[in-house]
C-alpha cells in the first residue's frame, strides 16, 4: 500500500502533468525556431520605432509592442487569432502619431508571450486581461479588439470597466456558433493567400502585400497547438452589465455574426453600446478596407481627448 506521501507525490505528479498539457505549444522545437525565424522577419514590417515590452500577468509574461508618445490614453491592440501584435502593422503608424498604442501577442496563442497556467475558462481570459491592462500602468486604456480580440475585449467588459476608457470589437465572435459556414469560408479565403499577387488583386479586395507578409507567419503558426476555453456566447444579462462606451463594427456579409440582427441586439439592450454595419464587407475587413479600421479607432481614441 502506497503512503499517504507517496499518493501526495503522485497527485501532485499528475496535476503538473495536466498543467503542461493544458498550456499552448509547437509541436517540436523546429517548429518553434521556424514561427519565431518568420516572426522577426516580418517585424521588420513595423513602420515606426517600437519597444518590447514583457508584462507579468498571472497566466505569464505577456508581450506588448509599445509605440507612440507617452502621454495620454493608450490604444490597446487585440489581434485576431494567430494574428500577433504584428498583425496591426498598417494601422500603427496613423494611431501612434498621436497616441500611446500598445500591440499585444495573445496568452495563449503562438506568439512572444508565454504561457504558464491554463486558460480554463472565460474567467480566466478576463483575469489575464486585466492583469496586463493592470500591468500597462496606465489609469485607462482604450481596448481594440480584432475578431478573437474582439471577443476577449467584450469578455472583460462584461465583468470589469475599471481600467477600460472605451471597448471597440471588429467582428467580434461571441454572438453565434463557427459553424462549416465559416470553416468553407476560411478555407477559401487561405486559399487566395497562396495566389499570386497579380492574381490576388484580380479575385480579392485590399493589398495583396499585406495578406502576403501575414501568409507565411499564419502559416507557421499552424505547428502551434493553442489551449484555449472553447467558444462563449454572449447572453442578453452579460450585455447589459457592461458600462463603458462599446462600438460594434460588423461587416454586412460576415460569417462570424449576423450584422444586422447583432447591432440591433446589442444597442437595444444597452444604452452604452453603439453598433455599425459596413456594408458590403466581409470578415477580412482588415485586410479589404484597412482605412476603415484605422478611421474606427482613431474616432473613438480622439474622441476622448476632451475628458482626458
Amino acid at each position: 500500500m502506497a503512503s499517504s506521501g507517496d499518493v501526495d507525490g503522485e497527485v501532485g505528479h499528475l496535476d503538473r502533468a495536466q498543467r503542461s498539457t493544458a498550456l499552448g505549444e509547437f509541436t517540436n522545437r523546429q517548429a518553434r525556431d521556424r514561427y519565431f525565424a518568420v516572426y522577426a522577419d516580418m517585424q521588420k514590417k513595423w513602420p515606426v520605432p517600437s519597444v518590447d515590452i514583457d508584462i507579468e500577468t498571472r497566466y505569464g509574461p505577456t508581450r506588448v509592442r509599445r509605440s507612440g508618445p507617452t502621454d495620454g490614453i493608450p490604444i490597446v491592440l487585440l489581434p485576431g487569432i494567430m494574428g500577433t501584435s504584428l498583425s496591426w502593422y498598417p494601422h500603427v503608424a496613423d494611431l501612434a502619431a498621436g497616441h500611446p498604442v500598445y500591440a499585444v501577442d495573445t496568452m495563449g496563442e503562438a506568439g512572444h508571450s508565454v504561457q504558464t497556467r491554463a486558460l480554463e475558462t472565460d474567467d480566466d481570459l478576463a483575469a489575464w486581461l486585466g492583469d496586463l491592462l493592470t500591468g500597462l500602468c496606465h489609469d485607462k486604456a482604450h481596448l481594440v479588439g480584432l475578431s478573437r480580440g474582439g471577443y476577449l475585449a467584450l469578455h472583460l467588459a462584461v465583468r470589469s470597466g475599471d481600467r477600460l476608457a472605451s471597448v471597440l470589437a471588429f467582428e467580434p465572435s461571441g454572438f453565434s456558433i463557427v459553424g462549416p459556414r465559416f470553416i468553407l469560408w476560411s478555407l477559401v479565403e487561405i486559399g487566395r493567400w497562396l495566389l499570386p499577387a497579380p492574381i490576388l488583386r484580380l479575385v480579392a479586395k485590399g493589398d495583396p502585400t499585406v495578406r502576403h507578409t501575414f501568409r507565411s507567419l499564419l502559416f507557421a503558426g499552424f505547428k502551434y497547438k493553442a489551449r484555449i476555453p472553447p467558444q462563449h456566447l454572449f447572453t442578453d444579462d452579460e450585455l447589459r452589465a457592461i458600462e463603458v462606451s462599446t462600438r460594434h463594427v460588423l461587416a454586412e456579409r460576415s460569417n462570424v455574426v449576423k450584422a444586422h440582427e447583432v447591432a440591433a441586439r446589442v444597442e437595444a439592450l444597452n444604452p452604452r453600446v453603439r453598433a455599425e454595419v459596413v456594408p458590403g464587407a466581409d470578415h477580412t475587413l482588415s485586410l479589404t478596407q484597412p482605412g476603415l479600421v484605422t478611421d474606427r479607432i482613431l474616432d473613438l481614441a480622439d474622441g476622448h481627448r476632451v475628458g482626458d
